[in-house]
């Protein structure tokens, strides 16, 4: 990667040759995520500040994906989008390109689909011929195939928290992956504020052990893809999480470099449409609790009605998203799972929808005061760059443990309180974790919560500091390259 030079060749040629040296060392990478969008917007993120640090990126992803990720993800139009084809599989519809349309039986067949795509990748690889690929959690056959074949470093890009993979996905974890011993934390796992699991959450972390359609679990795709790699990358940064990355170290022994979070501090751009903006302008600054758990987070009937009369019990405003799986009329599924009367009841002080919103411009509007939401990490780090309390109600996977992370570590939020075998929480939970942070607010620890999350907010906006993460990352590259 060093740039070579020719000290007595004449002034031209000097020239020529600083320029092409110049093309040679520039760094190239492939980026190359699982088709979610919850993981293609971390690598959309990483593309474009390692762009604005001169790497040349070339993304892949299957067609369907690519407008989306031009328009809201706003990938860098520096970056060469690769269209890749998806391999037919026996019950997945052709045209399904990410797991938003697909239910949980289509995205395990999504994953069959994807190992049959390597020589389409080994090809488009030798072609391109990039410096490193970045690669997801499910991709575990990438390092053999272009590692010792074409000579291309691999790095292993952790979309999740640190705490999730050193909870989960280190060897320390091979033979003890019951129900009983996933309440527990692994052998040599850090003494933080995270000692046990509930049950719910045990049995939920399950799923990464489980082996579907004969296929290797996620467990096995995660723990081949890190020993495989060269590098493992992960979306986090020491402060955050010192001591699960210092467990991380010590379990793979191979390099670890942080992105940091990733973190966009410029404002969306585009205005609020107008009938929020107009219902939000009704409302005090940072008064009304916004509610939303993403586009691939569900809840059950049960659990829409507790949250539904919590938020009522509060006496605050509240905008309240609903979202449902994509084989459902998600309108009718909505009058059908609300508590009757409700929408009677909050008529001057609730809205209620389904589908897309804009999720930033409502954060950032200045009467929305408190967030709830299923704690993943963008939606953590959007809340808190957006001055919102966080009331955190982790529902699937890395969630727990991240909502563990920001309640318990960095104490930056509050958890919805949840029974130990089954999760099942109540109106009285919702409504007291909201009251914790947005009523409460000079009482402990309500107080001290949000003076954390005011530190926090000043730390993720630090454009000093977070460009150091990157151009660190970056520097760390080179010298890996």
């Amino acid at each position: 990667m060093h740039a070579s030079s020719n000290m007595h060749a004449p002034s031209n040629q000097h020239h020529k040759m600083g320029t092409e040296s110049a093309e040679a060392d520039q760094l190239h990478v492939v980026m190359f995520p699982w088709f979610a969008f919850g993981h293609i917007s971390p690598f959309v993120q990483l593309s474009n500040k390692l762009s604005l640090h001169g790497v040349k990126v070339s993304f892949f992803s299957a067609p369907g994906n690519i407008p989306r990720i031009k328009s809201s993800l706003n990938l860098t139009p520096m970056a060469d989008i690769i269209p890749l084809q998806i391999p037919h599989v026996d019950g997945l519809p052709p045209g399904l390109d990410s797991t938003s349309e697909m239910t949980p039986h289509m995205a395990e067949l999504l994953k069959q689909a994807l190992d049959l795509m390597q020589p389409q990748i080994k090809t488009l690889l030798s072609q391109l011929k990039p410096h490193f690929v970045f690669f997801d959690f499910t991709h575990y056959w990438l390092p053999g195939l272009v590692g010792s074949q074409l000579g291309i470093k691999t790095v292993n890009f952790s979309v999740f928290s640190a705490i999730s993979q050193a909870y989960l996905v280190v060897p320390a974890r091979k033979l003890n992956n019951s129900l009983a011993d996933l309440m527990k934390s692994p052998d040599g796992f850090p003494a933080t504020s995270i000692t046990s699991l509930d049950e719910f959450v045990a049995r939920d972390y399950l799923y990464v052990y489980t082996k579907f359609n004969g296929g290797p679990s996620v467990y096995e795709r995660g723990i081949q893809g890190v020993d495989g790699c060269d590098v493992l990358a992960i979306k986090t940064c020491n402060e955050m999480e010192g001591p699960y990355l210092d467990f991380v170290r010590t379990q793979f022994k191979k390099p670890v470099l942080l992105t940091g979070p990733l973190v966009n501090p410029e404002p969306p751009s585009g205005e609020l449409e107008e009938r929020w903006a107009k219902w939000l302008c009704k409302y005090p600054p940072k008064s009304v609790i916004y509610c939303s758990f993403g586009s691939e987070t569900f809840l059950t009937v049960d659990q829409i009605k507790e949250l539904a009369i919590g938020l009522e019990i509060t006496g605050l405003p509240f905008f309240l998203v609903l979202n449902f799986p994509p084989n459902v009329d998600a309108q009718s599924e909505l009058v059908r799972t609300l508590p009757p009367g409700f929408m009677d009841r909050v008529k001057d002080r609730g809205v209620v929808h389904t589908g897309w919103v804009q999720q930033q411009l409502i954060l950032r509007h200045e009467s929305v005061g408190c967030y709830v939401c299923h704690s993943g990490f963008s939606s953590v780090t959007e809340a808190v760059i957006s001055d919102c309390q966080l009331v955190l109600l982790p529902l699937k996977g890395d969630q727990f443990l991240n909502s563990k992370l920001v309640a318990g570590d960095l104490k930056a939020g509050v958890e919805v309180n949840r029974r130990d075998h089954d999760g099942h929480f109540g109106k009285e939970d919702i409504f007291k974790a909201v009251k914790t942070v947005m009523v409460d607010v000079n009482k402990e620890p309500g107080a001290s919560i949000r003076a954390n999350q005011k530190w926090w907010r000043e730390f993720l906006l630090n454009g000093q500091i977070q460009d150091k993460f990157i151009a660190d990352f970056v520097k760390d590259l080179k010298t890996l390259a």
